[in-house]
């Protein structure tokens, strides 16, 4: 295979899809596809993930997998245990792709970590040396990119955001502590959080119906979208007065709120940002609808 036409596979990995896809190195996807990431034990969740690999792959050989997975991971024997996918405990992930694809460099990160990456590549931001990335899903993930690489820390799982504690009287977290910004700003907890409150109590509903209440002006939602807003811009502050960082990109699903999301936390951010290397602390919507399987594919291209 020449160099003009080799590709990578990405694998972006969550608790409400999963995607893959063949890419070039300029960024550019070739062939990508996702799917819901199904309940089940762990080999029913990776057999549904070997099966989107096969749809995409087809038959092209790509000369490394980078791999994007809600944590947290152990990247020492390419190991998972995603908070928000409760079949795989300590599953060989990286082994189990490898077999899939054949004995090709196989590179795992954190998801947060990779949606920065992607960001950073090709997206928001690229003009910036230091970049904070976070998701807000099923979740909250975060990733921390410096000169173009992504912050690991000592294990590989720094910039866990969602899991910084901003209540100390807070609710309990999937993760075991309480109190975590994911309680408040991921979609699933503000939905109930609403509906605790009397907002369409009963009723089959998602962060999207929430945010387009809140947008419509509903009391409750927009309660509820400004306590998110403030646990975000509580951890965002947090790391940017850790790291030294100016530039926040926000992807993710319930990002798809706009102005009803970005609003409150860029409001609690000026409120909360007084230090004064942080007082130009600016956040923006991610620009790629895909920064997550960019950023896996990036670390695969690292590795050629």
């Amino acid at each position: 295979m020449s160099a003009d036409s080799a590709t990578v596979l990405g694998i972006d990995i969550g608790g409400t899809k999963m995607a893959a896809a063949l890419v070039a190195a300029d960024g550019t996807i070739l062939t990508e596809d996702r799917i819901l990431t199904p309940p089940g034990n762990a080999d029913q969740v990776f057999d549904a993930l070997a099966e989107l690999v096969g749809r995409v792959v087809g038959g092209t050989t790509p000369i490394a997998v980078g791999i994007g997975s809600a944590g947290p991971l152990d990247l020492t024997h390419g190991l998972v245990s995603p908070v928000n996918i409760t079949g795989w405990r300590n599953f060989p992930l990286v082994d189990r792709v490898r077999a899939l694809v054949g004995d090709v460099p196989v590179e795992l990160g954190v998801d947060g970590h990779c949606f920065a990456l992607g960001e950073s590549w090709t997206g928001a931001g690229r003009a910036v040396d230091t970049l904070l990335g976070i998701v807000v899903s099923t979740g909250v993930g975060a990733g921390i990119v410096v000169d173009g690489k992504p912050l690991l820390g000592q294990s590989g799982n720094a910039a866990h955001l969602g899991h910084m504690v901003v209540d100390l009287d807070g609710e309990a977290c999937a993760c075991g502590s309480y109190g975590c910004v994911e309680t408040y700003a991921s979609g699933p907890r503000m939905v109930a959080r609403a509906q605790r409150r009397g907002w369409r109590a009963g009723e089959r509903v998602d962060a999207a119906v929430l945010s387009a209440d809140a947008a419509a002006g509903d009391e409750i939602a927009l309660a509820v979208f400004d306590d998110g807003a403030q646990a975000l811009a509580a951890g965002i502050v947090a790391t940017a007065v850790t790291v030294d960082l100016t530039t926040v990109v926000i992807g993710g699903g319930v990002a798809k709120a706009g102005p009803v999301l970005f609003d409150p936390v860029s409001r609690w951010v000026k409120r909360l940002a007084q230090l004064p290397f942080v007082t130009e602390l600016t956040v923006e919507p991610a620009q790629l609808a895909n920064a997550g399987l960019l950023g896996a594919a990036r670390l695969a291209w690292a590795t050629t």
